[in-house]
C-alpha cells in the first residue's frame, strides 16, 4: 500500500491534473482583483461628485466646529484659497457683504453664506468681477478712460481761460493721439482758425496736449498773442445730468462693447457734443481749414450732401457744429448717443447719429428748437470721394480754369473745408493747387511745409 501510495502521488498525469487546477485559481483571483480595481478606478473617473447645499441651523455658520449651543466661543472661518477670495466680490446689490469660508460654486453661480444671517444662502451677483475682467481683455481700449489728475481741474481751467481772455466766440477741438501725432495738417487748421478769428479762444480737449511736449506746440501761437490751451477732459463732469453718465459709467464697468471702430473716435463724438451743451460756441475737426469767420453763425449744423432732386438735405455731418448752450438739439443728440450705442458700424456714433435725430424731427413741432441746416458749401464744398481734386495741380488749360472756379466759388461760398482726413492725409499737396492757394490765404505762422499738410 505504501508503494502504491507513493506511486500514486508521483504519477505524472495527477500532478499536471493538480497542478492546472492551482493555475485555474490563482489566475480566477487574480481576475477578481483586477476586476475590483477597474471598477473602483472607473467609478472614481466617471463619478460626477455634485456639491450641495447642507443645512445650517442658525447660529452655526459653514467653517464652524461642531460645538454644543451653549458654547461661547466666537465663531472661527477657515482659510479661504487667494483665488476665492479674488472671485468673491466685496458688494452684491450695493451693500458691503462679510463672507463666511465655505462659499459654495455651484453650476455657474455662486453661493455664499451671510455671516449675519447664516441661513440665508444667496446667490451671488457676480456681474462685477467679469466687469473687470472683461476691461482687462480690452485694456489697450480702455487706456483713454485712465483717470488723470489733471481732469479735477477741468472745469475750473476752461471757466478761468474763457473768462480772463474775454473770448468773443469760443472754439472746441479734441485730440485723442499722440502729442507726436499733432502735426502740420493740424497746425494749420489751427492757424487757420485764429486767421479768421484773431479774437477768437481755442480749448484743444485732451490729455496728451496738456503737457510740456504739447504746450511746446502751441507755444508759436501763444508767442503771437492768440487764445489757445490743451486741457485733460474730466468725463464725468461733462457727461453729468445728461444720459451720457449713466452710459459712461456702463463703459467703464465693462458693460459696454466698445466694438471694432475705435472708442477713442466714438468718445470724441460724445465729448463734442458734451462741450457744446455745457460751454456752447463751435465744434471743429482739426481737419478742417476755416475761411471765414463763423461769428454770424448760431445753432446751425452743415449738410454733408443733398438730395438733388429734391434740394433737400440727405446727409448731415459733425466735424462742424454751432450751438449755444443747453441747447435741446444738442441734449437730444446725446441722448441718442446713449441709447443707440453702436461700436462696430464707422459714423453710427456721429454722422448719421446727427442725421438720424434731425431728420426724425421733419414735419413735427418742435418749439426751442431753432437751429439751421446749412447747405453743404458751408463746410462742406467737396465730398469725401472728390477730396483728392483739391490737391491736385492743373493739368492742362481746361483744368486750370475748372481749378480757379472752383477756387473762387469756395473763397465766396464756404465758411470752410473739411479736407476728410482718412481720405487725404497720404495725398501730396502739388504746386497750383486749390489745397496751396488756400494755405497761403489762410496761414499767420506762414512756415508750414505744404508739401507734409
Amino acid at each position: 500500500m505504501e508503494t502504491q501510495k507513493f506511486h500514486t502521488s508521483t504519477n505524472p498525469s495527477h500532478f499536471l491534473h493538480s497542478l492546472h487546477t492551482s493555475t485555474r485559481s490563482i489566475f480566477a483571483l487574480l481576475s477578481s482583483f483586477l476586476l475590483l480595481v477597474l471598477a473602483y478606478n472607473g467609478a472614481a473617473v466617471f463619478c460626477l461628485h455634485v456639491p450641495f447645499l447642507a443645512q445650517i441651523s442658525p447660529g452655526k455658520a459653514a467653517g464652524e466646529s461642531r460645538k454644543s449651543p451653549s458654547s461661547s466661543t466666537p465663531k472661527t472661518q477657515l482659510p479661504t484659497s487667494q483665488k476665492s477670495q479674488n472671485f468673491l466680490p466685496d458688494r452684491v446689490a450695493g451693500k458691503p457683504i462679510k463672507w463666511s469660508a465655505s462659499s459654495t460654486k455651484l453650476s455657474t453661480q455662486m453661493y455664499a453664506i451671510r455671516e449675519d444671517n447664516p441661513i440665508v444662502r444667496k446667490p451671488l451677483d457676480i456681474s462685477a468681477f467679469f466687469s473687470r475682467k472683461r476691461r482687462r481683455k480690452r485694456k489697450p481700449a480702455f487706456a483713454i478712460l485712465r483717470s488723470d489728475p489733471r481732469a479735477a481741474l477741468f472745469s475750473t481751467r476752461v471757466k478761468d481761460f474763457l473768462s480772463e481772455n474775454r473770448c468773443k466766440i469760443r472754439f472746441f477741438m479734441t485730440w485723442i493721439s499722440s502729442v507726436g501725432s499733432f502735426g502740420d495738417r493740424e497746425l494749420f487748421a489751427v492757424q487757420s482758425l485764429f486767421n479768421s478769428h484773431p479774437n477768437g479762444c481755442l480749448i484743444i480737449v485732451s490729455n496728451s496736449m496738456d503737457s510740456r511736449r504739447g504746450m511746446a506746440v502751441l507755444r508759436p501761437f501763444l508767442e503771437k498773442g492768440f487764445h489757445v490751451a490743451a486741457i485733460s477732459p474730466d468725463f464725468n463732469y461733462l457727461f453729468q445730468h445728461t444720459a451720457a453718465e449713466a452710459w459712461f459709467d456702463r463703459l467703464w464697468r465693462g458693460n459696454v462693447r466698445p466694438g471694432e471702430v475705435s472708442l477713442g473716435q466714438n468718445l470724441s463724438n460724445l465729448l463734442r457734443l458734451a462741450l457744446l451743451y455745457k460751454f456752447g460756441g463751435v465744434y471743429i475737426d482739426t481737419d478742417v481749414i476755416v475761411l471765414k469767420s463763423l461769428g454770424q453763425l448760431r445753432n446751425a449744423i452743415g449738410a454733408q450732401t443733398i438730395d438733388l432732386e429734391t434740394g433737400k438735405w440727405s446727409r448731415l455731418n459733425n466735424a462742424v457744429m454751432v450751438f449755444d448752450k443747453g441747447h435741446p438739439l444738442v441734449l437730444k443728440f446725446i441722448d441718442e448717443f446713449a441709447l443707440t450705442f453702436n461700436g462696430n458700424k464707422w459714423g453710427y456714433n456721429g454722422p448719421y447719429l446727427v442725421s438720424r435725430v434731425v431728420s426724425r424731427m421733419r414735419g413735427e413741432l418742435n418749439p426751442g428748437f431753432d437751429f439751421s441746416v446749412l447747405h453743404p458749401m458751408a463746410f462742406y464744398p467737396v465730398d469725401w470721394s472728390r477730396i483728392h481734386g483739391l490737391f491736385r495741380g492743373p493739368r492742362n488749360s481746361t483744368h486750370s480754369k475748372w481749378l480757379q472756379g472752383k477756387l473762387h466759388h469756395i473763397r465766396t461760398q464756404s465758411y470752410a473745408v473739411h479736407l476728410w482726413n482718412r481720405q487725404s492725409k497720404k495725398l501730396r499737396i502739388e504746386e497750383g493747387s486749390i489745397i496751396s492757394h488756400i494755405m497761403s490765404d489762410c496761414c499767420v505762422l506762414c512756415n508750414s511745409s505744404a508739401s507734409n499738410l
